[in-house]
């Protein structure tokens, strides 16, 4: 369930905020980027809640050098301890191209100690592009991703504050994106700085809405246009709301709770195993940078039985061939609550948190209290759809009715 903030396009400066940041205004008052120094200060005080003697690892890409540096600066200023660590594209390759894939299923030493002793977790998305692995072999990534799994899960097991910005969908408007996207990077940007711009107290009551309409259900039936009909269990499951701040309840609650991804605004949960039945089509679908289209995924007793594409599915079938362990179990069900977020008409722009936007999964779901723990796992987005839970309807034709 898988972004920079210098934004620059061809003089146009955007104007925007994060729920009292600041951005600028014109190039003469700010530059070119939003106000770092505001930014850095709340997703240090406010999301990720960090406080005196905290150890907090923040990470990010060489070009948001300047925002690291003051999100350190303000984890400093609560008597908290940071630990920054960088990231990029080029790197990401060459621990590839460079690396003998013998190391792959190494276990992650340092990230396995890291994530025994940090209490937070502050990540700025650090990809130009989302195609930057799109020629490595799905072995080596399923290797990566089964390495790494316990560092993943013992950062849930201890309750770390874990704050993402960016990451969730891709939104991070870097020029490279907007170009897959095919939007402008202003255009892009848009998107992402008015999601980033809602107002989370609002966000936290919508939220609390549609946990509360989750959290009593029993079936939850989805359908969409395109020939989507899909129904699964959700008694007695737990419902998260990442709703851009890390509540002294959502620590008392542990695990997933403590996880937020900004833009924020989407209800999530991990439906009963084994339930799920019917089939999901994904009118279009990113993989590794690469369009799938017509993709479609039939369940039966809560398992993959079937996926076919009218034209793109090699790429995403070769990774899922080479994972193992429960990768065709249904993982999860997401809805979008954020008002903010509004997908340009034509573009290839799909995320979790635009309000209405049902979201499903397959494979790991244990970052949603789930039990499956697979290195595979993939988000299908479904705008458009109708979902009910025991008949009474949370959304229809893809908006908000809670």
């Amino acid at each position: 369930m898988i972004s920079k903030l210098m934004i620059v396009m061809v003089g146009v400066v955007l104007v925007a905020g994060f729920s009292g940041v600041s951005m600028a205004e014109s190039p003469s008052e700010r530059g070119t980027h939003p106000d770092y120094e505001a930014l850095a200060e709340k997703l240090v005080r406010q999301c990720a809640a960090i406080r005196e003697g905290d150890l907090v690892q923040i990470s990010g890409g060489v070009r948001d050098v300047e925002l690291l540096e003051n999100i350190a600066t303000h984890v400093r200023k609560v008597g908290a301890f940071p630990l920054v660590t960088l990231a990029s594209d080029r790197m990401a390759r060459r621990s590839y191209e460079d690396v003998p894939a013998k190391y792959d299923s190494q276990t992650p030493e340092f990230g396995l100690k890291l994530a025994g002793i940090i209490t937070a977790q502050i990540v700025v998305d650090s990809q130009e592009a989302l195609d930057v692995l799109k020629d490595v072999p799905g072995e080596r990534l399923a290797a990566r991703s089964k390495a790494w799994r316990p560092a993943g899960d013992l950062r849930l097991e201890r309750g770390v504050r874990q704050v993402y910005l960016g990451e969730e969908g891709g939104l991070y408007p870097t020029a490279e994106r907007a170009r897959l996207f095919g939007v402008s990077q202003a255009e892009l940007a848009e998107v992402f700085w008015n999601g980033l711009d809602v107002d989370y107290e609002k966000l936290q009551v919508k939220g609390k809405a549609g946990k509360a309409a989750l959290a009593t259900g029993k079936e939850m039936h989805i359908t969409n246009p395109n020939g989507t009909d899909l129904k699964v269990l959700v008694e007695g499951r737990p419902v998260f709301v990442s709703d851009g701040v890390i509540s002294a309840e959502d620590e008392k609650t542990g695990g997933a709770a403590c996880q937020i991804w900004l833009p924020a605004g989407d209800i999530y949960l991990a439906p009963v195993p084994g339930t799920a039945e019917g089939k999901v089509v994904i009118d279009r679908q990113l993989f590794q940078g690469k369009e799938i289209l017509g993709l479609t995924l039939t369940f039966e007793a809560g398992k993959v039985t079937s996926m076919v594409a009218e034209s793109g599915l090699e790429p995403l079938k070769a990774r899922y061939d080479a994972s193992s362990s429960d990768k065709d179990q249904f993982a999860f069900i997401d809805i979008g609550i954020n008002p903010n977020v509004s997908l340009p008409p034509g573009s290839r722009i799909v995320s979790y948190m635009p309000a209405g936007m049902v979201t499903v999964g397959v494979g790991n779901n244990i970052w949603a209290a789930g039990g499956n723990d697979s290195d595979f796992g993939m988000s299908n987005f479904l705008p458009g759809s109708t979902l009910t839970v025991d008949g009474k309807v949370l959304v229809e034709d893809g908006k908000l009715k809670f």
